[in-house]
């Protein structure tokens, strides 16, 4: 639904304030492309909403964002939307075809165990619903891109997204330094490698710079099977959509129409708009009307897209709620990503892939 041009007027401070923190953090992410550019992103939101809150409170009482509230909403929500439906230009269904079918029971399989284990040995770390979610999401499929499309659906809160986002840098930061010891005391090949980094390292410049250090081969399969894992966000986005929407109309009373019948859930309302531009966007690329010169252009605008909306959800950190999340999440990203790690050197063995 666009914005009146006083909501506009409203949300220009925040957003501005979120682009510039964007912009910073691309530089450093430029500098350090291990670490890339949201994860500072957040950071620097968290530093800045952290001061301005400071800021307020001493002045007049309020601790809160004030005037850029608007515009830090707009930013971590449609601007994040806007970047998933950005994210499809980088697939082809030929590309999909092509590699899927080698890698997918890997795929498959990785991501079940990690969205069951997320459910269950969050629930036993007493973990919330929202944040095992976000961190099995992230966990599974692929990081800050995952957790974009997922927050919307799920109505995180912005300390959630950041808790989820830290721990799954913490868990890439590692991968880097740790995969490639352990793909050359498994004598894994070039290929083999390529698929273990492209399933089991979760945001695209963590997975090139794990596999670079392996190999050129084993950066080009990986780049690859990162990008098909990509499409797994769309039934994972209409599944929790759907449970979602259960969750109201339990919670709920049933909408009733001008003729006393309770209304049903439309299915077409349980797919995100977003993810329809995603489709539309993969299906513009594969038929050539989006040239596949112009993928690394629009990959370039979603990863900014991406920086910005979570410079937007750094600012709007709670700090408090981090605290009282305590150090369970972290500990439920850790043990998913080994889980992860294991599942896809375990299904390529039993492949023979390996």
């Amino acid at each position: 639904m666009p914005l009146s041009r006083p909501a506009l007027a409203a949300a220009l401070p925040g957003v501005a304030l979120a682009v510039v923190i964007g912009v910073a953090a691309t530089l450093v992410g430029r500098a350090v492309p291990v670490v890339g550019g949201p994860v500072p992103a957040v950071l620097l939101g968290a530093l800045v909403g952290w001061l301005v809150r400071r800021r307020r409170a001493q002045d007049d009482g309020a601790a809160d964002l004030g005037g850029l509230q608007p515009g830090v909403k707009f930013a971590s929500s449609r601007v994040l939307q806007a970047a998933v439906v950005l994210l499809g230009a980088q697939l082809s269904i030929g590309e999909v075809l092509r590699i899927g079918g080698e890698t997918l029971p890997v795929m498959l399989t990785t991501l079940v165990v990690c969205l069951v284990a997320a459910w269950g040995i969050g629930r036993l770390l007493r973990v919330s619903s929202t944040l095992r979610t976000l961190i099995g999401v992230g966990t599974g499929i692929c990081g800050a891109s995952a957790i974009a499309a997922v927050t919307p659906v799920v109505g995180a809160a912005s300390a959630e997204v950041a808790y989820a986002l830290s721990t799954i840098f913490l868990c890439n930061i590692a991968a880097v330094f740790v995969f490639p010891l352990v793909g050359h005391a498994l004598g894994l090949s070039q290929h083999a490698f390529g698929v273990f980094a492209g399933t089991a390292v979760n945001d695209t410049s963590s997975v090139v710079a794990t596999a670079t250090v392996y190999g050129r081969q084993a950066t080009d399969t990986a780049v690859v099977v990162k990008l098909v894992r990509t499409l797994m966000i769309i039934p994972i986005v209409i599944g929790l959509a759907g449970l979602e929407a259960r969750r109201t109309a339990r919670t709920q009373p049933a909408a009733v129409d001008g003729t006393g019948r309770a209304g049903g859930v439309r299915v077409l309302r349980l797919v995100p708009w977003f993810l329809v531009g995603f489709l539309v966007v993969v299906l513009l690329r594969t038929t050539g009307v989006l040239p596949a010169a112009a993928a690394p252009g629009f990959s370039t605008a979603a990863t900014f897209l991406i920086t910005v909306a979570l410079a937007a959800v750094g600012v709007s950190t709670d700090f408090s709620a981090l605290r009282r999340a305590g150090f369970r999440p972290m500990l439920l990203g850790i043990v998913l990503w080994v889980l992860v790690a294991g599942t896809s050197l375990g299904v390529q063995a039993a492949f023979g892939q390996l």
